[in-house]
Formats: structure tokens, C-alpha cells, sequence
């Protein structure tokens, strides 16, 4: 059971919740109330697809002998529980399979609920999750978007249509900050990784592109994500308390700065990283926070 537990990643299952909040920040300013049902049923589902991909990413990295190859660090994506504990593989599996169910039951409520229209997030969802370790991670460019993808514009633009049954300019914008944030989590994290990474297979940014080069995509999403910010507070479709999203976004900066430097040193590059973290995690929810406050 505590290798089941590890490889679910408690401490970052917290992004979901997040981005959660957001969707749902968007979804009170334009309806002003929803349903506690619908709310609790998405971030079952939402904190359930965050438990599949993790738990999925540890069961196939552990067969493929990534997990005994990686140098760990704090923000590497897999525990490492397997490599101590292999005979634990088959539940780590299975509580990957049940908790996708769980995300796939909460789709088929939200879509007896409101129509086919919420369909395409909730497949293009499954695919993320089922093809994230073996085929997305050798693909670079769909690897760079693919974590930000889901728990910006899925994720965020989910919950407000599950809670108001329509889409929303609002909130398919909103997605943009953790779109870009959490395609940097990712990013960063994989440095340490590179070498064993390449040996198992995997083709994604860092590896295809460079440290250099990723840590100059790495600040240009950072950048993004604040012009949108300060854009979205500018034209009025943001609270001005949104503003103080920023302080947090600071954190990015911070860590893109670092990483040009230590890019190529992990230890030294670490505190970065814990930096790295706190944006893409703090940002939104100080956001989402802000928006609930301003209405």
C-alpha cells in the first residue's frame, strides 16, 4: 500500500485541485453559482486522472528500467517505490486502471449531464494519460505541451463547462497561464533525467533540443504566461486583484534565471527548481483565488 501511495505523488496532486479552482473562479463570474454536485464530481475526476497518469507513469517507467537508471531528485517524476519494493508493480497497475475509471465514470456523468459537447476533452484527456510515457515522451514538441494541455485547457475549461454546461472566452484564456506554467513543471524537471531518459528511449525537449534551448522555451512561457496575465487585467476581463498572481509568477523568472546558469549542474540548479514548483502550482491559485474575491 505505501508503494501505491508513493507513486501516486501526494504532494503534487495539489495542481488539480488548482486548476480546478480556476475553472470554477470562471464559472462563478459567469453564472454567479453551481451546482456542489457537479463540483465535487469533477475534482473526483480531475484528481483521479492526475492519480492514472502518475500511477501509470511509475507501473511502465518501472518495466522499462528508467526508475533504476534515474538519479532522483525531489522533483523527478516517479518515486523510485518499485525499484525497492518490485512486488508491488502489479497493484501500482491496478490502482492506475481504477483510477482512470473513476476519471471516465466522471466523464460519463458530466456528458449525461450536458451533451456530447464535453466529449473531446474528456477523450483527448484518456489519450494524454495512456500515451504520455510510452509515445508522448519520444515526441518532443507534443511532449513540451502535452502536461500543459491538460491541466490548463482540459482541465480549467473542463470545470467551467461542467459547471455551466457552455464554453467560455474567459476561461479558455484563463487556461492559458497554467498551459504555460505547467508545460515549464515539466520542462525543468526533466534535466536532471536526460541521460537516463535518452537510454530507455525517450526523445523529449531537453534531450532533442538541449539544455539551452529548453531553458530559452522555459522563460519564453514564463513571459507569455505574464503578458496574458497582464493583458487579461489591462483590458478588464481579470479582476486588477488578479495582479498579485504575479508574485508568485516571479518565481518562474527566478528559476529561468537559474537555469541559465546551473542548467547543466542539477545540484546547483535544484533550488531553481523548487522555484520552478511554486509558480506553476502558486500562480493559479492565488489567480483563482483573486477572481472568487473579485466578484
Amino acid at each position: 500500500m505505501n508503494s501505491v501511495l508513493m507513486s501516486m505523488r501526494l504532494p503534487f496532486l495539489v495542481l488539480a485541485p488548482v486548476c480546478v479552482l480556476l475553472g470554477l473562479a470562471t464559472a462563478l463570474m459567469s453564472k454567479g453559482q453551481v451546482a456542489v454536485a457537479d463540483l465535487l464530481v469533477v475534482l473526483i475526476g480531475a484528481v483521479a486522472a492526475h492519480i492514472s497518469v502518475n500511477t501509470l507513469n511509475e507501473y511502465q517507467d518501472f518495466h522499462s528500467g528508467l526508475d533504476a537508471q534515474t538519479s532522483r531528485t525531489p522533483f523527478s517524476g516517479g518515486s523510485g517505490s518499485l525499484v525497492k519494493h518490485p512486488d508491488a508493480a502489479n497493484a501500482v497497475g491496478v490502482a492506475a486502471l481504477c483510477s482512470l475509471a473513476v476519471t471516465v465514470l466522471a466523464g460519463g456523468y458530466l456528458l449525461v449531464r450536458h451533451g456530447l459537447a464535453i466529449l473531446p476533452l474528456g477523450v483527448l484527456g484518456v489519450v494524454i494519460i495512456l500515451t504520455y510515457t510510452r509515445w508522448l515522451n519520444r515526441q518532443p514538441w507534443l511532449c513540451l505541451i502535452a502536461p500543459g494541455l491538460a491541466f490548463g485547457p482540459l482541465m480549467v475549461a473542463g470545470t467551467h463547462f461542467a459547471l455551466t454546461g457552455e464554453y467560455s472566452v474567459l476561461a479558455a484564456y484563463v487556461a492559458l497561464v497554467p498551459f504555460f506554467l505547467v508545460n515549464n513543471l515539466l520542462l525543468l524537471n526533466q534535466f536532471p533525467d536526460i541521460e537516463a531518459d535518452r537510454r530507455v528511449g525517450r526523445v523529449h525537449f531537453p534531450i532533442a533540443y538541449g539544455i539551452r534551448a529548453s531553458t530559452w522555451v522555459y522563460g519564453t512561457f514564463v513571459l507569455v504566461a505574464f503578458l496574458v496575465l497582464l493583458a487579461g487585467i489591462v483590458r478588464e476581463a481579470i479582476p486588477a486583484l488578479g495582479a498579485i498572481a504575479l508574485i508568485p509568477m516571479a518565481a518562474g523568472a527566478m528559476a529561468f534565471l537559474g537555469a541559465l546558469r546551473f542548467g547543466g549542474d542539477i545540484q546547483r540548479l535544484l533550488p531553481y527548481m523548487g522555484l520552478n514548483v511554486i509558480a506553476a502550482v502558486a500562480t493559479p491559485l492565488v489567480l483563482g483565488v483573486a477572481l472568487i474575491i473579485g466578484l
